[in-house]
């Protein structure tokens, strides 16, 4: 009977997030206080009003949704809850790894604000804007996508990015190839191979400058071990030691976001719960694909805040 917390990703910010909690609780309002001083600008504005184009932006919806998740993870503190206590793992969603080490005490708040504009500089830095894609692929199983990322990666870089589970798989590299890969994938049988607004091939070995990025940024920041193990993206396995984590969130920034897998080891190794903390409920959809025996709870409002620590 665990449980386990996770943390959304990019693509589940919407602008308004995070106002609600800051104007319901004094905890929450401080987490959006610390990112701004953290980052030297008012990304809570941003948050709350938008505009949403300024907020999907990388270098924001990144530490924007972090943001949420610790607000949404200080209220619960402040109402009594100790994660250490109650939650045998944590796990994020690309940038949610992030959230996830920052709620288990591996980084302070201001640090993974910091990161993640970081990363996300980067991230947007290493591709020219235009070169690189991204697309779901919609009904085939993993071995069948790497399949057909095998046979498209003639014409350049084409690779999984995310095995969300549920039939849902993401590949990221050059345009071309990934256009070649979303044909062939279509002919396999996918049900719809859709192209991504995204602006960047994220989770591809095109990233490699970012990952480079990241290594000297984590090589600066005060890392401690976190007080329950992170079910890690690139290993879907869980891991304790601080200098470990810093190696696969390096790793991370290239290297394929492994969540079906992830779920599925929480499954065999005795986690029934699921908390999505922070904004949105994707992953909590996704894990109810993956495995019919897992409950999910997206906690995000003061609402689903109660809610959860009546359950917890």
């Amino acid at each position: 009977m665990a449980i386990a917390f996770t943390f959304p990703g990019q693509g589940s910010q919407a602008v308004g997030m995070g106002k609600a909690l800051a104007e319901t609780f004094p905890e929450a309002r401080a987490v959006f206080d610390e990112v701004d001083d953290a980052l030297g600008e008012k990304l809570s504005s941003v948050m709350f009003e938008g505009p949403e184009e300024t907020l999907t932006l990388t270098a924001n919806a990144q530490p924007a949704l972090m943001a949420v998740s610790l607000a949404v993870m200080r209220v619960l503190e402040a109402k009594g809850f100790s994660l250490k206590d109650k939650v045998s793992y944590v796990a994020g969603h690309s940038l949610g790894e992030y959230s996830a080490l920052c709620a288990a005490g591996t980084f302070s708040l201001a640090d993974t604000a910091r990161l993640l504009r970081i990363r996300g500089n980067a991230m947007q830095r290493a591709v020219p804007v235009g070169e690189g894609a991204m697309a779901a692929i919609i009904g085939l199983e993993h071995v069948d996508v790497q399949k057909v990322c095998t046979e498209a990666s003639a014409g350049g870089v084409c690779q999984i990015a995310n095995d969300n589970g549920g039939g849902q798989i993401v590949i990221s590299g050059l345009k071309p190839a990934v256009e070649m890969a979303a044909k062939l994938a279509t002919d396999l049988g996918a049900k719809r191979a859709i192209m991504l607004p995204v602006s960047a091939p994220f989770h591809s070995a095109l990233m490699a400058p970012a990952a480079e990025a990241m290594r000297a940024a984590l090589a600066d920041v005060k890392m401690n071990d976190p007080v329950v193990p992170l079910v890690a993206n690139v290993r879907a396995g869980p891991v304790t030691d601080a200098g470990e984590i810093a190696s696969l969130l390096v790793a991370q920034v290239t290297g394929q976001v492994r969540w079906r897998e992830t779920i599925e080891w929480f499954a065999a190794n005795g986690v029934t719960s699921l908390y999505e903390i922070g904004s949105g409920k994707v992953l909590t959809g996704l894990a109810r694909r993956i495995s019919k025996d897992m409950t999910g709870t997206a906690v995000g409002t003061a609402e689903e805040i109660e809610a959860a620590l009546a359950t917890l």
